[in-house]
């Protein structure tokens, strides 16, 4: 039987057992394994490995894992303070898109509020998930590290936090979207473009007390959901401005 060494760092650990938190993890072997499966086996997800050195070499995912291999893991934090010849982390997409698992439904509402292509609904099966993030060139985003070890999936990520509102900034930290942010373009409900509408061509679908106070609706190019300035924008607002502040206090 063989035997390699690992070493998850930083943020990887979250993923690790409590005796294997932080310590030279021993991990014994009979079959020939690449190092990506033999991370997986451990239960970390290989989206969210940036490089990985083997006695002193950097290798790619494909690399097979030998007997008394010394081997560190690294999440992508680490890359302020290490600069490795290989990273396994794909490029990153040149236009940022989502779709996000059933556990994760409050946070899409805050992508798609600040203006983030974001897909959701709550009766997508994990195969589907996987299929629709490799096809369509979008970050999957769940809370289940067995969707994210999926082989399909390429660009994604564990949300760590369980709480909505930290969610969001973590995923805007993860990314760094901050300057990406642009609210109010996006339906709440389905994802759709929004576009400014004539008062009079949807005058009938709004409340009566609406029509006489307002005079700037939106209407979503997909599912025709209309939109306008009322208390409900008011508590967006500052939702938004919460998040914008969060990222200036730093």
């Amino acid at each position: 039987m063989a035997i390699a060494y690992f070493y998850f760092h930083g943020e990887l650990n979250h993923f690790l057992p409590r005796h294997h938190k932080q310590v030279k993890i021993s991990h014994f072997f009979e079959e020939r394994a690449s190092i990506k499966d033999m991370i997986e086996s451990l239960g970390v997800p290989h989206p969210e490995v940036d490089f990985i050195n083997v006695n002193d070499e950097y290798v790619n995912f494909s690399y097979i894992v030998a007997d008394g291999d010394i081997i560190n893991v690294y999440p992508i934090s680490a890359m302020s303070t290490i600069i490795p010849s290989i990273s396994v982390m794909p490029e990153p997409l040149s236009i940022i898109r989502f779709v996000l698992d059933i556990h994760l439904g409050k946070l899409a509402t805050s992508l798609r509020l600040l203006g983030f292509d974001t897909l959701y609904r709550n009766d997508y099966e994990d195969e589907k998930l996987a299929q629709i993030s490799y096809s369509q060139a979008r970050i999957l985003l769940t809370r289940d590290k067995g969707l994210l070890m999926r082989s399909l999936v390429t660009h994604g990520y564990y949300v760590r936090n369980t709480n909505p509102q930290q969610q969001i900034l973590e995923v805007l930290q993860r990314y760094d979207l901050f300057k990406l942010i642009s609210p109010f373009k996006r339906c709440l409900r389905c994802n759709g473009l929004l576009e400014p509408v004539d008062k009079q061509s949807i005058i009938e679908q709004v409340p009566e007390k609406v029509r006489s106070l307002l005079y700037e609706f939106q209407r979503c190019q997909d599912c025709d959901r209309i939109y306008w300035k009322g208390s409900h924008y008011e508590r967006l607002q500052q939702f938004v401005d919460k998040v914008l502040n969060s990222q200036r206090d730093k």
